[in-house]
């Protein structure tokens, strides 16, 4: 590797940086992460904090599971690539899906179409849902409807169902036929609601009038997160998914499940469609299935959909899509050790252990800054903190104040992710709970700097 000096001022020089403007990363070089172990990582000058961040939501076992990375190795040598594409396949690959099954199979989910990650995931969901609805005859069912703050990856048509406008504006026109809801958010929402509940109910009768306007016929599916992640971690009432399932069956609308954020213990149940008691037609997921170690994804089909499109007799059910890396072996083989890692370590219960205690410490510090307007979490290790300038009328903080809070508390022992005006809480599931009071002393000094 090269030394610290060469790193240092080449630093985003070359590299364009996801998220960022290319102007700021050069003006305000990003941390360089040169190690990690258990749940802390270690930067190029050698600081060691607790990382609350969770690598991008993905890093659930931490930076030194072991049974993972000798299955990547054993894998590499054995053989390192090969495709799935029509006419071939490869042994990881099948004993993953024949697991993933299993593991699915509460969530009613019995068939897998892997990926390189989590916006290949939804770009793939969303492709079959048109084409399982033209299998069926019903060639008009086309559009999209999604949440207002649902975040659901980068592709084009992941972009065009998302809620933000940070990843659509300047990016536009983007795919036609994509329809947004007001999400169950009660901090702000159109109708003023604070009561969870009754919020729930407002935001359904939003989709069913939506769904009457645009005519069912048309709709394909609705895709949701069953917590809102990156849009601020926005939690809905328990009836609220639920209300979408029905609705969604009542009008012949495929429900996809955006999971790639929820899948695997993050919300304290072992997938956010489970925790609602939920079953899906279609989940996406990525990031934890090899706990970040390596690209991979896979999309959860029901036995229903998988019905159609195994029992076609036209040719219409022949899939025109697919990526070089999908089912690349050595992502499988980490997934299988990172899936028999997750269960045997039955993370679930920790991240509802960790995630009460995190919550906890976060409502305290809201009782003692004014800044913070709302604190969001609750279920499991998925937290966040919306900061304001002024509670009374909820004026969102700047970004210099956010991004001082977010220096003082990487300095006193905590790498945070700001998003907006969000503080977003995602640490690995394998946290203890020294972390969870490193991560609040690190706030607690994150705040005092303003």
């Amino acid at each position: 590797m090269k030394d610290s000096n060469f790193l240092k001022e080449n630093n985003a020089r070359s590299v364009w940086h996801p998220m960022a403007h290319p102007a700021d990363s050069r003006a305000n070089p990003p941390t360089i992460v040169t190690g990690g172990q258990g749940v802390r990582i270690t930067d190029i000058d050698g600081h060691e904090v607790v990382d609350a961040v969770g690598g991008l939501w993905n890093v659930n076992l931490g930076f030194s599971c072991q049974p993972i990375k000798d299955a990547i190795a054993a894998q590499l040598d054995k053989l390192p690539y090969y495709s799935i594409f029509r006419g071939t396949s490869n042994d990881p690959v099948i004993e993953l899906a024949e697991t993933l099954r299993e593991f699915f199979a509460p969530d009613g989910l019995s068939r897998a179409f892997f990926t390189s990650g989590g916006s290949d995931s939804v770009e793939t969901a969303l492709r079959l849902a048109r084409q399982y609805h033209k299998v069926r005859g019903e060639t008009g069912r086309v559009k999209f409807l999604s949440l207002k703050k649902g975040y659901h990856g980068t592709h084009t048509g992941g972009a065009s169902v998302n809620g933000n406008a940070n990843f659509r504006t300047q990016y536009e026109p983007l795919l036609p036929g994509c329809h947004h809801l007001p999400a169950p958010y009660t901090y702000r929402n159109p109708f003023n609601e604070t009561d969870p509940e009754r919020l729930a109910q407002l935001c359904l009768n939003a989709i069913e009038d939506e769904i009457a306007f645009q005519g069912a016929g048309t709709i394909a599916a609705f895709i949701m997160e069953p917590i809102l992640g990156a849009g601020g971690v926005i939690p809905p009432h328990k009836s609220f998914m639920p209300g979408v399932r029905e609705i969604c069956s009542r009008h012949g609308i495929l429900l996809i499940a955006d999971e790639v954020i929820t899948a695997f213990g993050r919300t304290g149940s072992w997938t956010g469609s489970r925790h609602w008691g939920v079953q899906p037609d279609m989940m996406c997921t990525a990031k934890a299935i090899t706990n970040g170690y390596f690209p991979f994804g896979a999309v959860m089909i029901s036995d229903a959909m998988a019905d159609v499109f195994e029992n076609d007799t036209t040719g219409k059910a022949a899939i025109g899509h697919g990526y070089t890396y999908s089912g690349h072996p050595v992502g499988a083989a980490a997934a299988l050790a990172c899936l028999a890692e997750t269960r045997h370590l039955n993370v679930p219960k920790n991240a509802t252990a960790r995630g009460a205690e995190l919550f906890a410490g976060l409502n305290a510090l809201a009782e003692k800054y004014d800044v913070i307007g709302d604190v969001r979490g609750g279920h499991g290790l998925m937290c966040a903190m919306e900061l304001v300038s002024e509670r009374s009328n909820k004026t969102a903080i700047d970004k210099s104040s956010i991004a001082k809070i977010q220096d003082a508390a990487y300095k006193s022992g905590a790498m945070i992710r700001i998003s907006g005006p969000n503080i977003i809480l995602s640490p690995p599931l394998v946290l203890e709970s020294a972390d969870v009071q490193v991560i609040l002393t690190a706030l607690d000094a994150g705040f005092s700097a303003l």
